[in-house]
């Protein structure tokens, strides 16, 4: 694992916002949904994930900076202080955390020895307060009592795709974790591709158990473009319904409804429907701005051609001057 500031490109000094902001620029560069054919840029992503995991919470970034955890979340296992007092504490680090670290390194070499009974008195003898590193429990559990437990389980990422349908009709989403269990989930309102969620005790397996970090991004939709709590939509229009206006039908989340099309529409200005976009934090509703794009009918048609020829003749005019 590399550092994590160097993975979002900040220094130690940036603000939580700053840091934020890196994140969601790198989750959106390197989403697999953008990357679909590149695997090596998901792994990149779960890189990214794992960074701002440990920056984006205020907790695990000042034991990073401490040095108490390393760059993959895990305590960092910081040497012994002596036989005194704290016993084999590493200065700084979670006694517990510690106490797992020393289990895993020495508990097999230490649990034999206990079981043979040559370090029966020497394991017992110097007892101290809280878990003993090398307390472990015999085959037949009567030697030195229980083994400590693992300690907090595993925290785990997953990326859940958002319907803009279900925002408009449920604002829940399904996640389903890596376990295959999945949950309806409800979704902040007004979020922003890359937003997190935790659901606290979702994770992985431990005493207690780690959570779930489910990254929100929206599912794409055959017709409508998310920009913050707005919508856009381009609607395809007649030649005469551009040219006489009118009133057409437009989707929107919830079924159709009509808007008037000005006469001379070209299409150079979106039409806004107040109230059809997404729900915001406030409790209101985005808008959905419509824009018209012009679509000529298929196949070669002569009255047209004609007509299109007078009019260059009569009404000459160059839409690009402005450029």
């Amino acid at each position: 694992m590399r550092d994590p500031y160097t993975v979002l490109g900040v220094p130690k000094s940036a603000s939580e916002a700053d840091v934020k902001k890196a994140f969601r620029k790198l989750a959106k560069q390197y989403h697999p949904d953008a990357n679909a054919n590149d695997p090596a840029l998901k792994e990149k992503f779960n890189e990214v994930n794992s960074a701002y995991e440990i920056l984006g919470d205020s907790e695990k970034r000042a034991q990073f900076d401490r040095g108490e955890i390393g760059p993959d979340g895990k305590p960092r296992f910081q040497g012994f202080e002596g036989f005194g007092g704290g016993g084999f504490r590493g200065r700084g680090a979670d006694p517990r955390a510690t106490d797992d670290i020393l289990n895993e390194i020495f508990g097999d070499a230490f649990a034999g020895f206990a079981r043979s009974g040559a370090a029966g008195g020497q394991a017992r003898g110097r007892r101290r307060a809280g878990p003993d590193p090398f307390e472990f429990a015999s085959a037949g559990g009567a030697a030195g009592g229980a083994r400590p437990g693992l300690g907090k389980g595993t925290d785990v990422m997953v990326t859940a795709r958002v319907r803009l349908e279900d925002m408009v009709e449920t604002g829940k989403v399904r996640v389903t974790l890596p376990s295959g269990k999945a949950l309806d989930v409800k979704v902040p309102a007004g979020f922003e591709p890359g937003a997190q969620m935790r659901l606290k005790g979702q994770g992985g397996d431990g005493d207690p158990a780690g959570d779930a970090i489910v990254i929100l991004t929206f599912e794409p939709h055959p017709l409508f473009r998310p920009e913050g709590v707005n919508l856009r939509l381009d609607l395809p229009v007649s030649l005469d319904e551009a040219v006489l206006g009118g009133r057409i039908r437009v989707p929107t989340l919830e079924g159709t409804v009509e808007m008037t099309l000005p006469a001379g529409t070209t299409g150079a200005k979106a039409l806004r429907l107040r109230g059809k976009g997404l729900p915001d934090k406030a409790g209101g509703r985005g808008d959905l701005y419509v824009t018209p794009r012009i679509v000529l009918p298929d196949g070669a048609d002569a009255g047209l051609e004609q007509l299109m020829r007078r009019w260059r003749e009569m009404k000459p005019y160059n839409p690009r001057d402005t450029l």
